[in-house]
């Protein structure tokens, strides 16, 4: 049996909590061989990109990528020295040691092939094999670079191992007992689901919840990889995200809410009204690899319009910089941006096949006086960007409005 598990940062956070999950992994590992996927201890990523800043406000992207990379392998280190302690053969390997081949665009590079040859000759020599999670290398052996695969990345490496390896079990463990109706955090009513379908997954990880990496769950779907998100040290169940069949749990047609606050609103104001303009904005960001969602435009007025878009917080800047240009060469009237703003959305596949949600949706809203932004929706979701100080009163009006709350 070939067991893929991986453990977050709040996981390993301190030496006494690698130590520990030495004894979980070295447990398992009677029965099973293991592949154990870290992420950096604790805060370290933040810590390494605040110290990169103190330098440079915008630092080089290959460079942010050879930092960060640093913190998943001191703790891959640092757990097989664990191992060793108790006995149990064990060795360490970064991402380009494991064989994770990636595109070349830093901070959110894509895999795009596994070579398991050492992987599967350290599993044959009896070894626990710890890799550094979030990273890859870039193709070209002579010069080949460090890259990340974007913040939640660790996820993606432990599903996109499982799915090269043919791994028997797929195990995320975190700080939360699994998936929840909403974030526990937020609302105290939320409720642990049994299991989820990858496609309700991937559109609660698209709009804010932190519990799993949609890279990773579009992995896992995609090659059949059951995934399980459990407590590292915890004794619940967890959740199973899986395909949606006859014998899942009869449920609420919506499962959940999710809320984002790492968002960004710009708006470009007095955009010329004729064909091509939209293209040549969203290309810009497109090169910058900068992910844009809930955009909307304005109808036009005198040949021109208004044309609002979100990215993450962390790619406000470069968004600017990206779009600053286009805006100058087409003559828009200028640039307007805010950050006082959070996506909030419901999710779940039963909407697909029922009217009425957006109705009760926008009535829970209404009733507790927040107003809507803009809205964007898909098949099995809607999503409202609102005034982020709303955010919790958001949440739990809705959780209550779909009846989501513990039995």
């Amino acid at each position: 049996m070939l067991v893929v598990q991986k453990y977050g940062g709040s996981s390993v956070a301190t030496t006494e909590k690698i130590a520990a999950v030495a004894e979980r992994v070295a447990e398992r590992a009677k029965e099973a061989q293991m592949v154990v996927v870290v992420s950096a201890m604790g805060d370290t990523t933040d810590e390494l990109i605040s110290m990169a800043k103190q330098l440079c406000a915008m630092p080089d992207d290959r460079e942010l990528d050879k930092l960060l990379a640093t913190g998943e392998q001191a703790s891959s280190a640092l757990l097989a020295i664990a191992l060793h302690n108790l006995g149990v053969k064990a060795v360490s390997l970064t991402g380009g040691q494991a064989g994770i081949i990636t595109e070349k665009s830093a901070g959110k590079a894509r895999i795009l092939k596994i070579d398991c040859k050492r992987l599967k000759e350290e599993l044959a020599a009896g070894n626990v094999v710890v890799v550094a999670g979030f990273q890859g290398i870039t193709e070209n052996a002579s010069w080949a670079d460090i890259t990340t695969l974007g913040r939640g990345g660790s996820d993606t490496t432990a599903v996109a191992l499982a799915a090269a390896l043919k791994a028997d079990a797929c195990e995320i463990y975190t700080d939360v007992d699994g998936v929840f109706t909403a974030d526990p955090r937020l609302e105290p009513n939320a409720r642990k689901l049994d299991t989820i379908s990858y496609e309700e997954m991937l559109e609660m990880a698209g709009q804010g919840a932190r519990v799993m990496h949609s890279r990773a769950v579009e992995l896992g779907q995609l090659y059949g990889v059951e995934i399980l998100v459990a407590n590292a040290f915890g004794n619940v169940p967890g959740t199973i995200i899986k395909e949606e069949d006859e014998d899942m749990e009869v449920r609420n047609p919506v499962r959940g809410i999710a809320h984002d606050m790492d968002v960004t609103r710009l708006t470009v104001v007095g955009v010329p009204d004729r064909p091509g303009i939209a293209a040549q904005i969203f290309h810009a960001l497109a090169e910058a690899n900068i992910n844009v969602d809930v955009i909307v435009q304005n109808v036009s007025s005198e040949g021109r319009t208004d044309l609002s878009f979100t990215v993450a917080d962390a790619d406000f800047e470069k968004a600017k910089k990206a779009i600053e240009p286009v805006i100058e060469q087409l003559g828009a009237k200028g640039l307007l941006t805010d950050q006082n703003v959070a996506k909030v959305s419901i999710v779940g596949s039963g909407m697909r096949s029922s009217p009425g949600y957006a109705d009760k949706m926008f009535s829970a809203l209404a009733a507790e006086g927040i107003n809507i932004l803009s809205i964007t929706t898909s098949e099995i979701r809607i999503t409202c960007l609102i005034e982020r100080d709303k955010v919790k009163r958001a949440v739990r009006a809705l959780h209550k409005a779909f009846e989501l709350e513990k039995v």
